[in-house]
């Protein structure tokens, strides 16, 4: 019988390893945050944990392993996602200094997205990512014992896609707090454009990704 706290504790922390570390979901909440302002980058870090739902029930119902063991499959799901890591970046590099001194950030579109549309952007750039879905059929291989019970199992997942929500919203605040967001105004547009470059290069290295 395993013991579930110990194997609880093993799958909050190497959760933590991994949505701490510097990726696409974290470039794009940054650029949210700086660009748009706290309200759009919390919709999209929002966004950004309901996905790891869907990769959770992948796990769980064995439909990752459709991504893992077929070239085609992980194909599609690959290169769906560099091309909407590619389209957001391209976006970046489009932006603009700021037409007035009253602007919050130069750089930015005239008008936010909606909060929808953020939601969208950060589920999307997470869900169409097939490194996030291999992440957590890993875990669940290696970490979670096959006799814990399926809703223990799920109750890890919704644990990871709270705590997913709840860092990238933390990071949403940090960086949108008023002297940080002052220290970008004057470059804000080159800071997005920089943000557009990381962007592209994450697809392109997910374009390249092997599945061996």
């Amino acid at each position: 019988m395993p013991d579930y706290g110990v194997e609880f504790i093993q799958v909050a922390v190497a959760h933590l390893l991994a949505v701490a570390s510097p990726g696409p979901d974290f470039t794009l909440v940054l650029r949210q945050s700086l660009a748009h302002g706290r309200r759009i980058a919390v919709w999209t870090s929002l966004g950004i944990g309901s996905a790891i739902l869907v990769h959770i029930a992948s796990a769980l119902l064995g439909l990752g392993l459709l991504i893992r063991g077929s070239e085609f499959w992980f194909a599609v799901v690959k290169y769906l996602g560099a091309g909407y890591l590619a389209w957001i970046g391209f976006q970046a590099l489009r932006a603009r200094p700021a037409a007035g001194p009253e602007a919050a950030v130069p750089g930015t579109p005239p008008a936010a997205p909606a909060q929808r549309s953020a939601f969208v952007t950060g589920f999307l750039t997470n869900v169409l990512n097939p490194k996030a879905t291999l992440f957590f059929l890993s875990l669940y291989a290696l970490v979670v014992h096959p006799q814990t019970p399926k809703t223990l199992q799920a109750a890890y997942g919704l644990w990871m896609a709270a705590a997913t929500a709840a860092w990238f919203c933390l990071v949403s605040v940090l960086f949108t707090h008023d002297p940080v967001r002052r220290r970008f105004r004057r470059h804000g547009h080159w800071i997005d454009r920089a943000l557009g470059v990381v962007l592209l290069g994450f697809a392109a290295t997910l374009a390249f990704t092997s599945l061996r």
